[in-house]
């Protein structure tokens, strides 16, 4: 792989980290024992990946996350958690990915590897506490399945196809940021609209006025 492709491969597998770690890293794993990801020689520390103890560390933790993430608020106390965990798992691929010989580009993946999961992560977080709101029972598991479908569909795409791999990064880079702006505005709008259900929205200035025809009290 071009240095292209493998900042594509670093980005993807950094994103995908931020909704399913542990998936990522199973994946990339296995793909790594079977051969299915060519590695240059300097890129031999990935190898580590697939260790058969880290692949059933993953494989227990992609199972966890599994059955967390399809119940309501169960699944936001695990993104809750996971919100230094995922970050810094993204990092760690990422700079895995990059020659060990060159410190300048092992602090830029690392940076980079990091602030993409934790993008990624933070879409998911808002994504989920939207959907909690929902008082129907099916969307968690509904809106998780999905991200399961998109997760191994995205990573196997990237492994497969390389070049593909930066277009991948960047259209989930894009999207996770609209997804958070979005999603910031609904909850807020969300929230406004159960304070003044609830009768906790402040009384309008109108209303603190006295009507026409009566006077102030003394």
């Amino acid at each position: 792989m071009g240095i292209v492709e493998i900042l594509g491969v670093a980005g993807s597998l950094s994103l995908l980290a931020g909704w399913r770690l542990y998936l990522t890293i199973l994946a990339t794993g296995i793909a790594m024992h079977f051969g299915w990801l060519p590695l240059p020689e300097h890129l031999a520390a990935l190898k580590v990946l697939a260790n058969p103890w880290v692949l059933g560390v993953a494989a227990i933790g992609t199972v966890a996350e599994f059955t967390a993430d399809k119940i309501a608020w169960v699944d936001s106390a695990w993104d809750t958690v996971h919100s230094v965990i995922r970050p810094l798992g993204g990092a760690l691929l990422a700079l895995a990915l990059v020659d060990s010989s060159d410190p300048a580009w092992q602090v830029v993946a690392f940076l980079l590897g990091g602030g993409g999961a934790l993008l990624s992560h933070g879409a998911k977080a808002t994504t989920r506490a939207v959907v909690n709101v929902s008082p129907e029972p099916y969307s968690n598991a509904v809106v998780s399945t999905g991200e399961d479908v998109a997760t191994g569909g995205l990573l196997a795409l990237a492994i497969a196809f390389p070049p593909l791999a930066i277009a991948i990064a960047i259209v989930m880079a894009v999207a996770a940021v609209v997804v958070i702006i979005a999603l910031r505005r609904l909850l807020r709008n969300i929230k406004a609209t159960l304070k003044k259900a609830l009768g906790d929205a402040p009384a309008s200035p109108a209303a603190e006025l006295p009507q026409a025809g009566t006077s102030a009290p003394d």
